[in-house]
């Protein structure tokens, strides 16, 4: 049986995570020197626990991936069209905080690394894209995974105009579904009466 880490082991670890999901957020390009100095350690001490900065970012997209897909394994609507967007909100709200997190998890380096953590969640948003073609409610012009992988790209594009600009918690709310609604093949003013009057979404 493998001896039980040190709590200050532990505690050095858990911190290292917090300050990379921080400065990466700052700066992507973040060194592991300013990612120690934001835990309070030594760069010394962050290759105790993480050889590589890759190893690092890793770690901290493979712990986000597990919990948007915990966060977002309950979520499901009658509506396929709402289910989407609902998917879209739910996910924004738990990566508000790390959006840079997320480019990097679905697009960069990492993106192999952490495919499993997020087959869960492709599998259901490729499930209810099925459903709305099957009913109509959903453009059916392109094939469905092709649109469920442009659906994961139009809120890719939120997080990414997030890391640009200043854009609050609210309008993000807003924009993610308005932009998965968008590909769905909603009008802007079909997507935006949508959400007014579905009270999940607001």
């Amino acid at each position: 049986m493998p001896p039980t880490p040190r709590r200050d082991a532990v505690e050095n670890r858990a911190a290292l995570l917090a300050a990379a999901r921080v400065m990466l957020n700052r700066d992507p390009d973040s060194s592991l020197e300013a990612i120690a100095a934001e835990a309070g350690l030594s760069r010394r001490a962050v290759y105790g626990h993480f050889p590589t900065r890759d190893d690092l970012l890793r770690e901290v997209a493979s712990l986000g991936a597990e919990r948007i897909t915990a966060a977002l394994a309950d979520t499901a609507d009658d509506d396929p069209v709402v289910e989407l967007a609902l998917i879209a909100a739910r996910l924004w709200s738990e990566v508000e905080s790390i959006q840079v997190m997320a480019v990097f998890a679905v697009r960069g380096s990492l993106r192999a690394s952490i495919a499993d953590a997020l087959a869960p969640l492709r599998a259901k948003v490729l499930f209810a894209v099925d459903r709305g073609q099957a009913q109509g409610v959903v453009r059916t012009d392109i094939e469905p995974r092709r649109l469920a992988r442009l659906v994961e790209d139009s809120l890719l594009s939120v997080f990414d105009e997030a890391t640009r600009s200043s854009l609050s918690a609210s309008e993000g709310h807003r924009l993610v579904m308005l932009s998965v609604l968008g590909t769905l093949g909603l009008d802007w003013r079909a997507a935006g009466a949508l959400i007014d009057a579905t009270q999940a979404l607001r």
